[in-house]
């Protein structure tokens, strides 16, 4: 049998897992005895209370996880089983050392699994790569700081750098790292947003004003409805689920809307009350709407057209006051068709005429999403779509309904607030550069995708990555890891190893830095940092333990550096006063960012404060018309060719992002292995794939390339038919560069066309 074999010792084979039914419940005493087993064989007993009772306190450090907000008042274990296994990942006692180094060599790191990487540890100085060398070697900060000055320096034109960013770096780090992009010269600032939420942003920056979702948690509390559509909350932000538990008991009816079963939205065993350890828990769901993948658009097009259709059912006061666009889109929708939508869809008519007895029962719906609905090639259409959904009830600006983008990594939606924009608007460059006296550069920068170009056509010679693992977590992985291996010098400030660092340019460093969990003294005393959730709230993270390594440095501290080292005298900017105290660096966000005025003295309220939000606060729409736009985009959805399926990749329930905690995803069923493939079991017998035989996945793209994942354990799985589900990053070489959504470049890693070759014994 064809198997994708560890080629270490060590390294646990991955393709051959046990399988078992899926589970129809979420969270309860599995959950706490998972997280609490982790958490002790990476922390020990001790660092485990001292971590696990600080994460989300008002007065502790906030998740290293998901950006999901928190309640006011707050459990003495704020934290779900995942929250814990972020935790735990930072904070374990592992170390890798120089000595690791020595004994690995990269092309030895390299035939690794990012599994295997991760569990090495921490780590704890400096290293470089020099030209030629075979293994990474230990080098001072000033070592380091001097490499990465003199590359930069040296390049023709600042155009040629990239420094792209991760959802875990904090607001002062952020604003000071976009400062630093921006004096050198260049708005090459791609972050992981470009992979996961840049549609939500580009469709409601055009149709809102603001590229924020426009609810804050108590309207989940307060909602009659709430639609959660392309997103699995029992895996990804697993404290929703506490959020929509509260919104049924107050009478709220939920319709989920995915192409897979999800256990944490069929039932939810709060692991915080007595019912949910001991009893049968909430059930979550009321309908549940299998859409096939990409489908979305043309459900809520059909949705909107049948409330226009009912008489009252529109907003009318709402609508004439607050919007533009309405008589065209209202046109368009008359037009859907209900076997078009039924065939794109895969639903039948009950279903469709359910949902729609829910929503014109309802007088305040929430719509939530994520990947499922970002990342399709119509994905910035589909958002624009609900936008329109809920513009005709008047639900953007009304207590209890509205907008709900659910973000990824913790402060993911901050870095993109303090500037990390490729693409940034003037007001923000003139502010800039009246605070601190030099012209920002006005052309527009790179993205992910356009970053991965520009490596593999060599119009960029140097990246620097503050956080993250950019190969691991980019598409088509043979072009991006071709495309870094292009580079003069690649360098990632990362917590532990990872893909990135063994897929190098001709010369790399990896610079340890801080994590969340621990204390960060500076000069001036023990810094604090903030933070900005998924709803805008802007609160403080203050981390206990000490850190892994007295090599470590703080990621403002490491900017501030090396922000000295490049920029020189020439630069008026006080460099070294924001790395001795984060206060000054508060003091001048609060003069640049809108929103954040008179920072340090409102931060210091315990719970931080609320981001001001146009249209959900006054009902203003800061567009080009002052009003909320109807549009009328045409309804798409992905072609599936015969003896084909269309593939999606997702998380493992013991992933978060491209960090693998584990090998099993026990909500599914999955115990002891990543490389498998989840099939519908009529698709699956009509294309020859026995449950637990192995076949390689071969995407198909309109170019004529193919590009294929070898060795995946075929698992039959309730799935929408025609569609297919695998883990990332091993089915991200699946997505091609040039297979983005139209309007947002984000890759379409969520409607792969695949076929499914067998392999022998």
């Amino acid at each position: 049998m064809t198997r994708a074999t560890p080629s270490s010792s060590g390294d646990p084979v991955q393709d051959a897992p046990q399988v078992r039914p899926p589970r129809r419940s979420a969270a309860g005493l599995p959950a706490v005895g998972h997280a609490l087993r982790m958490a002790h064989r990476e922390m020990g007993v001790k660092r485990t209370a001292l971590t696990l009772l600080r994460v989300n306190q008002k007065d502790g450090f906030d998740c290293p996880g998901c950006a999901w907000p928190e309640e006011a008042d707050r459990h003495t274990a704020e934290f779900c089983e995942n929250g814990a296994k972020a935790v735990a990942e930072e904070a374990t006692r592992a170390r890798v050392t120089p000595a690791f180094f020595a004994h690995h060599s990269v092309a030895d790191l390299a035939e690794r699994s990012g599994y295997w990487l991760g569990k090495q540890g921490r780590l704890t100085q400096p290293v470089y790569l020099a030209q030629g060398a075979d293994h990474y070697s230990p080098v001072s900060w000033t070592q380091a700081l001097g490499i990465i000055a003199d590359e930069l320096r040296a390049l023709p034109s600042p155009d040629e750098a990239v420094f792209y960013t991760s959802g875990r770096t904090s607001n002062e780090a952020a604003f000071l790292y976009q400062l630093f992009a921006r004096e050198f010269g260049t708005n090459n600032l791609p972050d992981c947003s470009n992979m996961c939420h840049e549609s939500s942003g580009t469709a409601l920056t055009e149709t809102i004003g603001v590229g924020k979702g426009s609810v804050l948690l108590e309207d989940l509390h307060q909602a009659d409805l709430i639609i959660v559509a392309g997103q699995n909350p029992g895996t990804n932000h697993p404290r929703m689920l506490s959020a929509l538990e509260k919104a049924k008991h107050n009478g709220a009816k939920i319709i989920t809307v995915n192409p897979l079963p999800e256990a944490g939205l069929e039932r939810f065993r709060n692991p915080q009350t007595p019912l949910g350890l001991a009893g049968p828990g909430t059930p979550l769901t009321d309908l549940f709407l299998q859409v096939r993948l990409g489908g979305d658009q043309a459900l809520f097009r059909l949705l909107n057209k049948r409330v226009i259709e009912t008489e009252g059912a529109v907003d009318e006061a709402f609508v004439a006051e607050h919007t533009d666009g309405f008589a065209a889109f209202a046109d368009a929708a008359r037009t859907a068709d209900w076997d078009a939508t039924l065939a794109a869809t895969g639903l039948d008519r009950d279903a469709v005429e359910e949902a729609l007895r829910l929503v014109l029962a309802s007088r305040r719906t929430v719509v939530c999403w994520a990947m499922g609905l970002t990342q399709h090639k119509h994905a910035v259409a589909t958002i624009r779509e609900v936008v329109n959904f809920l513009l005709l009830r008047g639900d953007i600006g009304r207590p209890g309904a509205g907008l709900c983008p659910v973000r990824g990594h913790s402060n993911v939606q901050g870095d993109r607030t303090m500037g990390i924009v490729e693409r940034p608007a003037p007001e923000l460059l003139d502010a800039l550069g009246q605070e601190f006296g030099f012209t920002p550069p006005r052309e527009h920068g790179y993205d992910t995708v356009e970053s991965i170009r520009a490596l593999r056509d060599g119009r960029v010679q140097v990246f620097f990555a503050l956080g993250g693992n950019f190969v691991a977590a980019s598409p088509d992985t043979a072009v991006t890891e071709d495309a870094m291996r292009r580079a003069r010098l690649t360098v990632h400030v990362s917590t532990k190893l990872n893909r990135s660092h063994v897929v190098t340019g001709a010369r790399a460093l990896i610079l340890p830095t801080l994590g969340r969990t621990e204390r960060d003294v500076q000069a001036s005393g023990e810094q604090f940092v903030t933070v900005e959730d998924s709803m805008g709230m802007v609160h403080a993270s203050r981390g206990t333990l000490e850190p892994a390594s007295e090599h470590l440095l703080s990621e403002p501290a490491i900017i501030s550096r090396l922000a000295r080292r490049v920029l020189g005298p020439t630069s008026t900017t006080p460099w070294e006063t924001f790395e001795q105290d984060y206060g000054h660096v508060r003091d001048r966000i609060a003069r640049v960012i809108p929103g954040f005025e008179d920072f340090n003295t409102r931060i210091a309220h315990p719970g931080g404060f609320t981001l001001p939000h146009a249209p959900r606060d006054e009902r203003r729409f800061p567009t080009a018309t002052g009003k909320a736009r109807f549009t009328a985009a045409p309804v798409e959805h992905p072609e599936i060719p015969p003896g084909r399926l269309l593939l999606q990749t997702l998380r493992s329930h013991d992933q978060y992002n491209t960090t693998i905690y584990g090998l099993d995803d026990r909500y599914r069923g999955i115990k002891g292995g990543r490389r498998v493939v989840l099939v519908h079991p009529d698709d699956a017998a009509a294309l020859g794939l026995a449950d637990g035989g192995y076949a390689d996945l071969t995407s198909e793209w309109h170019d004529g390339t193919e590009r294929t994942a070898p060795g995946f354990r075929v698992v039959h799985y309730p799935t929408a038919r025609g569609c297919a589900a695998a883990y990332y990053p091993e089915t991200n070489v699946l997505v091609p560069l040039d297979a983005t959504a139209d309007g947002s470049n984000t890759p379409a890693s969520k409607s792969v066309v695949i076929r499914l070759t067998p392999t022998r014994p």
